[in-house]
């Protein structure tokens, strides 16, 4: 997916422009004030910034099972349990071929690493949205 991406429906777009039928996954996170933060990390973050990523839920689709971001919005809200709610969500592309999609083992496998990437902090190649739809650049330390 080469073209810029600045909100989800952009990425919708680029992801039914593919010529491989692809799987979408789809990590919600909150992010909390890790334990033991200094002082300086508690202001931080209390100005919105910083924190540990925490994986809530996460799922994979095919582009065209995905109607719009306040579509997807819609069905996270039925899915999510009692407790922070989500802010961002990371989304990466598991290519399969033109004719097939990624199998269902080879997207849990994906899936999998992905939420245990985003709990290590190793964010790099995602593109994470806002509750807006909105891509969100995020600062490295």
């Amino acid at each position: 997916m080469t073209q810029e991406i600045r909100h989800f429906h952009d990425l919708l777009r680029a992801a039914h422009a593919q010529p491989e039928r692809q799987r979408l996954l789809l990590v919600f996170v909150s992010s909390e004030l890790p334990e033991g933060a200094t002082p300086a990390q508690r202001e931080s973050f209390a100005r919105g910034e910083g924190g540990a990523l925490t994986p809530l839920m996460c799922v994979d689709k095919l582009p065209e099972e995905i109607e719009s971001f306040d579509a997807l919005v819609r069905e996270a809200r039925e899915y999510a349990l009692p407790g922070p709610q989500w802010q961002l969500i990371f989304v990466a592309a598991l290519m399969g071929t033109p004719e097939h999609e990624p199998g269902d083992a080879e997207t849990d496998r994906a899936l999998g690493r992905l939420v245990e990437a985003i709990k290590g902090g190793t964010i790099d190649g995602l593109l994470p949205f806002d509750r807006q739809g909105n891509v969100v650049e995020l600062g490295r330390a």
